[in-house]
């Protein structure tokens, strides 16, 4: 009775598992995986060109969430030939509110795909916010979504 009872428990327990699903992170629709040299090749199928690669990290340029000219970084874990993270750089912007413009932008597009977030904070990292397009750009903006 006891093998019985343990092999339907097993079995319910490897249906549990079978059902869960393992699907991994993806950018620009690749998978966030696997070797950097098998990633490189998958965005060079989706338009971005690699403009260099060395100790672990490669660096693209192409479009991304509608931005021309994005530059890409792709980083593998130390000591390993894994891709474990993804940066994105966007083009410069001349004025605050070319800057604000994308930002609300992709802000925008990212809660449309996503939901609106549980949590959310943007704000400046000193107490200096600019009051016109002819302040400087010395302040980064942290948005988190």
């Amino acid at each position: 009775m006891k093998n019985r009872l343990f092999i339907l428990m097993l079995s319910f327990a490897t249906i549990a598992l079978n059902a869960q699903t393992t699907e991994h992170l993806k950018f620009k629709g690749v998978p966030i995986d696997g070797t950097l040299e098998a990633y490189t090749k998958q965005m060079n199928l989706n338009g971005f060109t690699l403009t260099s690669s060395q100790n672990g990290t490669a660096l693209f340029i192409g479009d991304f969430a509608g931005f021309k000219d994005c530059k890409v970084g792709v980083n593998t874990l130390n000591q390993k030939n894994l891709v474990y993270k993804i940066g994105v750089k966007f083009l410069d912007k001349s004025t605050w509110a070319g800057l604000n413009g994308d930002y609300q932008s992709l802000k925008s597009m990212l809660t449309e795909k996503y939901g609106k977030p549980t949590k959310e904070l943007a704000k400046f990292e000193t107490s200096y916010i600019p009051n016109n397009d002819n302040d400087p750009f010395y302040v980064t903006l942290h948005g988190i979504i």
